[in-house]
């Protein structure tokens, strides 16, 4: 039996219900597939039979990488390397259908990563992943609730996001002790244009910051207590980081980097 690493965050998903649900979700026939984290292969052997085109899994633990090498042989094509350091956007010329059963202690790094990166065309046509549920309750969260946050605001720039199914600790090995979600990502035909990501993440750390006070204090000291940035986004001062929505932050983007132009 293979153990799993804590410190790789593996939690091997073991459940034949779920993986049913996930593999039909979105074909994968003659499309090229990646598959983040296969572990054991579970997953893994369940999309080979669905045919693929050209199958890639991304491993970093080198026994796992091994033993898919073995059980799998040639209809697999195995990256053995950490996949906060590979980069996607030169490794694949055409959109691919991702799966991932992400190490939860890295999944925010990773989507993260997959957003900031993205130039202007999709390296991917969906993203089908798993998250521990609190981390997607903050990916999913509307704007007005507690969940809203930087992740909500950075992951649905690009992205529509649909929530498609809460998953027990019982469909892992070994058992987290949390309850995870299954998130299924699209691109965007429409988004707000900005010019470098960076600068959102930068706007939204500072509004974030002290996210149960007003916004008085970040937007003094991005914007200078601009009063035309104010009146054009129709802001009030005295509201709080998690009452402005979605658009609104991405305006602010626009107009921090308007400003620096």
């Amino acid at each position: 039996m293979i153990k799993a690493k804590k410190s790789l965050g593996q939690n091997f998903l073991t459940d034949k219900n779920v993986i049913n649900k996930i593999i039909n979700l979105t074909p994968i026939e003659n499309k090229i597939i990646l598959e983040v984290g296969p572990g054991t292969g579970n997953l893994t052997s369940h999309i080979i039979k669905k045919k693929p085109k050209k199958f890639y899994v991304i491993e970093k633990d080198n026994n796992l990488a091994s033993i898919l090498n073995n059980k799998f042989k040639d209809q697999l094509i195995i990256i053995n390397d950490d996949v906060l350091q590979v980069d996607e956007t030169l490794l694949f010329k055409d959109p691919v259908t991702v799966f991932g059963n992400l190490p939860y202690n890295i999944s925010t790094e990773i989507l993260s990563k997959w957003i900031i990166n993205l130039k202007n065309h999709f390296w991917f046509n969906s993203l089908i992943l798993m998250f521990q549920k609190e981390v997607a309750d903050r990916i999913v969260a509307e704007f007005n609730t507690s969940s809203y946050g930087r992740l909500s605001i950075l992951s649905n720039w690009k992205l529509n996001i649909k929530k498609i199914c809460d998953i027990k600790p019982e469909a892992f090995s070994p058992k987290p002790k949390i309850d995870s979600s299954l998130l299924f990502f699209s691109p965007k035909n429409n988004y707000v244009k900005i010019k470098n990501p960076k600068n959102l993440e930068k706007i939204t750390r500072i509004f974030f910051n002290q996210r149960r006070k007003m916004i008085k204090k970040p937007f003094n000291q991005l914007f200078n207590g601009d009063q035309k940035i104010l009146d054009k986004l129709k802001i009030a001062l005295t509201l709080r980081p998690q009452n402005l929505n979605l658009e609104t932050y991405y305006r602010l983007t626009c107009e921090y980097e308007n400003l620096r132009s």
